[in-house]
């Protein structure tokens, strides 16, 4: 079990107390996406699952769950999950860095594949990484520029 402590509150995969939040990525094998984040972002792995059940994962500040997608079950009885369209996402995890070249070479180097390179854009400097799976990530560091 790991924790994160944030002001005088400490949160737990599992929580013991409250809640903890994480990002759920349904995707087409588990082990494969749970290397690449574990590669290029430096996760930590904290369960591989059993075959039926999903990957933990700790990201810096947030838990990750990995699963293979699926119909309907009992509790989301008109929900299938899958992995996404490429061209047609609707969320992306985004990532917050202090130096987005720095970053950008780093995962670069590690296998990341970057839709472009970072460029300036709304008072940040961003650019897209797309996963194993299609998701998008956004890697964004934030500039003195502000509009408003």
């Amino acid at each position: 079990m790991d924790s994160v402590q944030i002001e005088e509150k400490t949160y737990e995969m599992p929580p013991r107390d409250g809640m903890s939040v994480a990002h759920f990525l349904t995707v087409k094998d588990i082990e494969r996406s749970a290397r690449y984040y574990e590669k290029v972002f430096g996760a930590r792995i904290l369960s591989l699952g059993d075959g039926n059940a999903p990957a933990y994962l700790q990201l810096a500040n947030i838990w990750m769950i990995l699963n293979v997608g699926g119909g309907p079950t009992p509790d989301k009885p008109t929900v299938s999950l899958s992995v996404p369209d490429p061209n047609h996402i609707s969320s992306f995890m985004n990532l917050r860095v202090a130096d987005i070249h720095e970053r950008y070479g780093l995962w670069k180097s590690r296998g990341a594949e970057f839709m472009t390179e970072p460029m300036p854009k709304y008072g940040e400097i961003r650019c897209y990484i797309r996963d194993p799976d299609g998701y998008i990530i956004e890697v964004g560091q934030s500039t003195d520029l502000t509009y408003g």
